[in-house]
């Protein structure tokens, strides 16, 4: 096939278009109204009571942890198969990481092994834990909770930058969308290309939490409130007079160390128009996995796969293989771009002058051995997925 067929893919539309079109000749093309309609519906739509837009993930991920008061004396947990800035953010604020292997089945934190860490602790050593919704598969965050209460942990932050749309069943039997606010303190998402929702660059913070609301609100804009009722500084010192009644219009007041994390209304117009086609990326990316796991269903090859799971959102779908490396460089010839889901975080040359080293994370780094990432898109035509498929089986025809 002539054409690449990547992992990832955005879908900009005409529709997409002309949003950032009509938000671009607005009055405002930053700090608009755009920008909360966006939270107001992305809320609607996992089911939080609130959103917080900012530049991007991590961005998301970094006020979190500011609003979190993560410090010098902060231990929070994480796993190791996730994107670097699910535990660089609590080290951009001083915070101590703690890494435990993933189940070897899901891919996901292994929640038993976290337990049997906090059990050798005394109650409160730790103060967070950072669970991650790996590949769109939803992690189990009333368990999250349950530990947080039992160990006296303080917080959840929940890294559902891969899974919006995705959902877990509680013990209620209730679907729980992920980033909802039900059981995590925090959630943060992503809106780079190859995520469900397309920016360009972006992110959203969601909670049920009205304090952390806030204070999100005045991290992303450099700490600054415009909102009288909570000035601190007396009248006559922010006008300079002495017959001032009331704060001026110009007045603002910085009352935290803050960042310029803003979304533009430009990137939220594009994000809306996503937003309502949401479902239908989902649905479409279901579609693929399905027939990803009927074709590899049953080969010896294949030592793992994503499979067909409910709730999964499916930001991607992988296979474990044995000779993962000459897979990946056999179906680049073939222009198909494959990628890999993560080297482990813990062995990055930044987290190892900590102490960690190859052997701390056995099953995570078992499954960075075989991990292979297939194009995963909705835009992915069926002709482009039977092409995909065809070349990995053939690949393994000729290696047996």
């Amino acid at each position: 096939m002539k054409n690449i067929i990547p992992y990832g893919r955005q879908n900009i539309t005409e529709e997409d278009i002309k949003a950032v079109i009509s938000a671009l000749k607005s009055d405002f093309i930053t700090q608009g109204p755009i920008i909360k309609e966006f939270e107001e519906a992305f809320a609607s739509y996992i089911g939080s009571r609130y959103a917080v837009a900012v530049a991007n993930g991590t961005a998301a991920l970094h006020l979190s942890a500011l609003a979190l008061d993560v410090n010098v004396n902060t231990k929070v947990i994480t796993t190791p198969i996730t994107f670097a800035a699910s535990a660089n953010c609590i080290r951009y604020c001083n915070g101590e990481v703690h890494f435990v292997d993933i189940d070897q089945t899901t891919y996901l934190l292994d929640l038993n092994k976290v337990e049997d860490l906090l059990r050798k602790k005394p109650k409160g050593y730790f103060h967070g834990i950072v669970p991650v919704d790996f590949a769109g598969r939803a992690i189990n965050i009333e368990d999250c909770r349950l530990l947080v209460e039992k160990y006296g942990l303080q917080w959840i932050l929940e890294d559902a930058c891969h899974a919006p749309g995705g959902y877990f069943i509680d013990s209620n039997k209730i679907k729980q969308n992920c980033g909802n606010g039900n059981f995590a303190d925090l959630a943060i998402f992503s809106f780079h290309p190859v995520k469900h929702i397309a920016c360009g660059e972006g992110g959203m913070i969601t909670t049920n939490n009205e304090r952390l609301y806030m204070k999100l609100l005045d991290l992303r804009t450099h700490g600054i409130t415009k909102d009288a009722v909570r000035f601190l500084n007396p009248i006559l010192l922010a006008t300079g007079s002495f017959q001032a009644e009331e704060y001026p219009g110009w007045y603002m007041e910085m009352q935290s160390l803050g960042y310029n994390y803003r979304l533009t209304d430009f990137q939220a117009a594009l994000g809306l128009s996503q937003l309502a086609r949401a479902d239908e990326g989902l649905m479409r990316r279901k579609e693929i996995a399905d027939i990803y796991k009927q074709a590899f269903e049953n080969k010896s090859y294949i030592k793992s796969q994503s499979g067909v799971i409910e709730g999964h959102a499916y930001h991607l779908y992988i296979i474990e293989v044995a000779n993962r490396l000459e897979l990946y460089n056999y179906l680049k010839l073939k222009n198909i771009f494959s990628q890999i889901h993560y080297v482990p975080v813990h062995l990055m040359p930044y987290y190892t002058q900590f102490g960690w080293k190859e052997g701390d994370m056995y099953y995570a780094e078992e499954y960075y051995k075989n991990c292979i990432s297939l194009p995963m898109y909705p835009t992915l035509s069926l002709k482009e997925q039977e092409y995909v498929i065809e070349c990995i089986k053939l690949f393994f025809d000729d290696n047996v």
